[in-house]
């Protein structure tokens, strides 16, 4: 099993972690039937609730790049972006080689 997978982390500006992480839920939503989406996580840090981790898993990056297509998806990017402290990093790009939960 070889899939693609990214990793990264997104700071919302003080106080606006539990709004990204909540938009955040909502692009799981939307993304959680496109075509190649094995596990799209959002998670928030205990200690730094400002940070949210998204990790991904994608049959393919072709797979992952038509996500952003996805209706609603642009939008949502849009109402994120001026919660985020600075631009995102781009994140870890990963070849996902298997484990627990992937089929």
């Amino acid at each position: 099993m070889k899939k693609y997978g990214l990793h990264g982390k997104l700071q919302a500006t003080t106080g606006n972690g539990p709004a990204l992480a909540q938009l955040l839920l909502e692009a799981s939503k939307m993304v959680s039937t496109a075509k190649g989406c094995r596990l799209y996580l959002i998670s928030q840090e205990d200690t730094a609730p400002d940070d949210v981790w998204v990790t991904e898993v994608w049959d393919s990056k072709e797979d992952h790049d038509n996500s952003l297509q996805a209706p609603g998806v642009k939008e949502l990017i849009a109402q994120a972006m001026p919660l985020l402290a600075g631009r995102p990093d781009k994140g870890q790009q990963l070849t996902v080689l298997g484990g627990a939960g992937l089929n």
